[in-house]
């Protein structure tokens, strides 16, 4: 039975080779991989979550306070069925809301990356969720490390592509389905836009991932393992060596369907002026580049956008 593999990441410390061997095999393979030993305290996520509970249990009209209509949910609350996976003839069945990166209002990147909305009626939102956003940044980072050294390229090439990336914390609530025989699914179908995503909270069954023989495999975590994926960003910029892996989350087939779930993926993005081109380590006589135009980070993140219907 294949399984994505669960890797403790304190061995990027103690067994570096054997564990950039391993990482790097399990992203060519699935695209995915478990990470657990990343020494985020359970209370932050324990208390994000709660946070977070508490804010999507609001009356809709509270919700809607922070929904900035035109923004293409790029901060604040994004409402039930508006994101549609692409080619996907319906809306997903989730509400979230967005975190972005705090920077100076004078920084080059204002202009693309706005500042956060804070929902004023829950008291510890703020602390939990950008407490949680700079975590998961850090622990992000670190993949990235092991991940360039496997791909030959130097260990802190990408620390300074994403200092000042655009990432996003988005905390989810699949509300419960009560109808029988809908067309929906909780998440469509989809491939991630950004550099990786850090999904906090895989415990609930319903996430699956496409394998390169066509099967759809559950991933479910133990501990305090953490979900992490290459997104598209990653893959283009790598010539297609760590590939972006269709995911979906599907509809609990047992009474968990009449249970809320809830999510919260990082998605851990470049700077916005990052140019997307393949790096040369990656272009071989077996790998030819497979792009011959050149887009920054920003430009297709915008692209994507249009794609899934924010923007």
């Amino acid at each position: 039975m294949k399984k994505v593999p669960t890797l403790d990441i304190r061995r990027y410390d103690t067994d570096r080779a054997a564990f950039v061997a391993e990482l790097g095999n399990a992203y060519r393979e699935y695209g995915f991989c478990c990470i657990s030993g990343h020494g985020i305290p359970r209370e932050l996520i324990d208390g994000a979550y709660e946070s977070f509970q508490q804010f999507f249990a609001l009356p809709t009209d509270t919700k809607m306070k922070y929904h900035v209509p035109g923004s293409g949910g790029a901060r604040g609350y994004t409402p039930y069925k508006v994101e549609t996976a692409k080619d996907s003839k319906h809306a997903d069945l989730k509400e979230f809301w967005h975190i972005g990166r705090e920077i100076s209002r004078d920084s080059k990147f204002a202009d693309v990356m706005p500042p956060n909305i804070w929902p004023t009626e829950v008291a510890d939102f703020k602390k939990n969720g950008y407490g949680l956003f700079e975590a998961l940044d850090q622990l992000g980072s670190r993949v990235l490390r092991a991940l360039a050294l496997h791909i030959d390229l130097p260990e802190h090439f990408f620390d300074d592509k994403i200092d000042q990336g655009n990432s996003i914390l988005r905390p989810i609530h699949y509300p419960p389905i009560t109808e029988d025989n809908i067309p929906n699914v909780r998440a469509g179908a989809h491939e991630d836009i950004n550099f990786i995503t850090l999904l906090v909270g895989a415990s609930a069954e319903g996430l699956e991932v496409l394998t390169r023989e066509g099967e759809w495999l559950p991933i479910t975590t133990e501990g305090d393992a953490i979900v992490v994926n290459i997104g598209d960003m990653l893959q283009r910029l790598t010539n297609h060596v760590y590939p972006s892996t269709s995911h979906r989350v599907v509809n609990p087939q047992n009474e968990n369907a009449r249970k809320p779930r809830y999510s919260v993926p990082y998605f851990l993005h470049p700077n916005p002026d990052v140019v997307l081109d393949p790096l040369p380590q990656t272009v071989t006589p077996d790998n030819p580049s497979r792009y011959n135009t050149s887009i920054t980070s920003h430009e297709y993140l915008l692209e994507r956008l249009r794609e899934i219907k924010l923007i």
